[in-house]
């Protein structure tokens, strides 16, 4: 397609990023500390955290991972915890250590703990209070764990907030059984021993890994993409270089909502907007709308990123929809599509564009965003980003005419190293030549826009006719009487398979036939619902994603 989306792309934004300032995140990170020392980097429930502390903190944990638990460059370790301040220091000490940062969902049962820690040969895990009885239930399991450190939610508060606010992470927000882990050690007796011992940060390179992030990737089956830190410092200059000419160094405030575990809220929000010198405002727990809407009342948020089903909750908390948004730049959506719903009364409500943004944890996450210069929702996931190439192929892997419809194909500096441990599952979807096929289908227009249409594996194929959920899903939340809806496909003894539509109500008047009625004027008969199921909730990964899988399984 000779590049044609660098036509599209908005005045001052590079085709290509040069190669990163940075060998590695911990030179990265010491630099952003140096530039912004007495800005707020970081804050949690009041309690704030300059680059400066972020500094001085993380080099004491790294001095005790060094010197007390004996770890070394290249070793795995594991972090299990939601948004709080300790997640950024204790990453940032990793990377000043030399180890491998493994992300674990503080949610996980004890069998998908164990799993991911043996896989990753973790030996160290730093784990959230409430949740380290499933490291207890599991350390038998795991002979590579040696070193477990826990942390309570208000460790780096001050007294006697620190004792309020664990105190109600125990008994009131969710009480839990302590864990008994006899060689365990605190977070704050941690910090005391490094601060006595001496450091010096070990030096990593571009090829060395950083995270062993896990996905279902594009092909289902749980496997740890290896990102490199010249993946993330790739990634990081490309998001700056989009997101940079709309903002001010030293003046943004971006609400982290979705957990820093996750690609996208790692990368955009926490290490692009550290390279800003903003301050990044820490939401615990997001699924509170009500608390989360009150800890926004008090903050001139400038930029927001999460996923479409956290901004549909948002949009239908009425004291939400009361905030000032006068501050407000930039919104962005990832991890799953935007609807077109979702998209308008997000502009309608706080005057911003709601801007969709692409990838995957294999490219460290960004891909393809839309430019911030939109004003409106195009139904478009974007442009292939600076120093990235994107193509539509087939099932053969040959390249497709504009606005024909297949299998989207990225390359670029981001895209990951491969699977660790995995050959089999790389040599799936990685070329020889370096494009990652991302098991998403969609075409590209003659701007170089690029338009999702689905997950391959979420495809229906009614009477031989491709049917994507997401479209029908984009009608049916038109409805004002729709809360959330998803679609996914059910065998069929006469066409193969038929659509089945699960919906939770916004308006507990609403009817089946009225949704009948709404999908039979807006879609073509093949796409129409055949059955329609009315459900309480949808099931939801911990990012908000809606979960078909579960639903087909159903």
């Amino acid at each position: 397609m000779d590049k044609i989306w660098l036509k599209s792309y908005p005045q001052g934004i590079p085709a290509e990023v040069p190669v990163p300032a940075h060998k590695s995140l911990g030179e990265f990170f010491l630099d952003c500390a140096q530039k912004y020392a007495e800005l707020p980097c970081f804050e949690n429930m009041g309690k704030v955290l300059t680059y400066a502390d972020c500094e001085r903190l993380s080099g004491q944990v790294a001095a005790y991972l060094m010197n007390d638990l004996g770890m070394k460059k290249g070793d795995r370790i594991a972090l299990m915890m939601p948004n709080c301040l300790q997640y950024p220091v204790m990453m940032y000490a990793a990377f000043r250590a030399g180890l491998t940062v493994v992300n674990v969902n503080p949610l996980y049962t004890t069998p998908e703990f164990v799993h991911q820690v043996n896989d990753a040969e973790a030996s160290t895990v730093v784990v959230f209070a409430n949740m380290a009885t499933t490291v207890q239930k599991g350390l038998s399991e795991c002979p590579a764990l040696k070193h477990v450190i826990i942390t309570e939610l208000g460790d780096l508060f001050d007294t006697p907030k620190k004792q309020i606010v664990n105190f109600a992470a125990h008994y009131i927000v969710n009480p839990y059984h302590k864990a008994h882990i006899p060689h365990a050690i605190s977070f704050n007796e941690m910090l005391k021993k490094g601060a006595q011992e001496n450091f010096k940060d070990v030096p990593c390179a571009m090829e060395d890994i950083a995270f062993l992030q896990y996905t279902g990737g594009t092909t289902g089956v749980a496997k740890a993409a290896m990102l490199t830190h010249g993946n993330m410092l790739w990634n990081i200059d490309q998001g700056t270089a989009w997101i940079g000419q709309e903002l001010v160094k030293g003046k943004e405030l971006i609400v982290t909502a979705l957990p820093l575990y996750h690609i996208f809220s790692l990368t955009a929000n926490c290490l692009c907007f550290n390279k800003m010198g903003a301050k990044n405002l820490l939401i615990t727990n997001p699924r509170d709308i009500k608390g989360f809407v009150k800890e926004l009342s008090k903050h001139p948020f400038t930029v927001m990123t999460g996923v479409n089903t956290l901004f549909n909750a948002l949009l239908n908390n009425s004291d939400f929809c009361k905030l000032d948004f006068s501050r407000l730049k930039i919104t962005m959506g990832g991890g799953m599509a935007v609807q077109h719903a979702v998209a308008k009364r997000w502009k309608d409500v706080t005057g911003v564009p709601l801007i969709e943004a692409y990838g995957l944890t294999e490219t460290s996450p960004a891909a393809v965003i839309n430019p911030f210069t939109s004003k409106d929702y195009t139904g478009a996931i974007g442009l292939p980003i600076s120093s990235t190439e994107a193509k539509i192929i087939d099932d053969d892997g040959n390249e497709l005419d504009l606005s024909q419809t297949g299998e989207l194909c990225i390359r670029g500096p981001q895209v990951m190293k491969g699977y660790w441990k995995r050959p089999d599952e790389t040599e799936k979807v990685l070329t020889p030549d370096g494009w990652l096929k991302t098991g998403d289908i969609g075409r590209m227009d003659a701007k170089g826009f690029i338009f999702l249409v689905d997950r391959k594996k979420d495809m229906i194929l009614v009477s031989g006719f491709n049917v994507y959920p997401n479209e029908i899903e984009d009608v049916v939340m038109q409805m004002p009487g729709v809360l959330e809806c998803a679609a996914v496909g059910m065998p069929s003894g006469t066409s193969g398979q038929q659509v089945k539509l699960f919906v939770v109500k916004k308006d507990p008047n609403l009817t089946e036939k009225q949704i009948h009625d709404h999908c039979h004027e807006n879609l073509t008969g093949y796409k129409m619902p055949k059955v329609i199921v009315f459900k309480d909730s949808l099931p939801k990964t911990n990012v908000g994603k809606i979960l078909r899988r579960e639903l087909r399984d159903a």
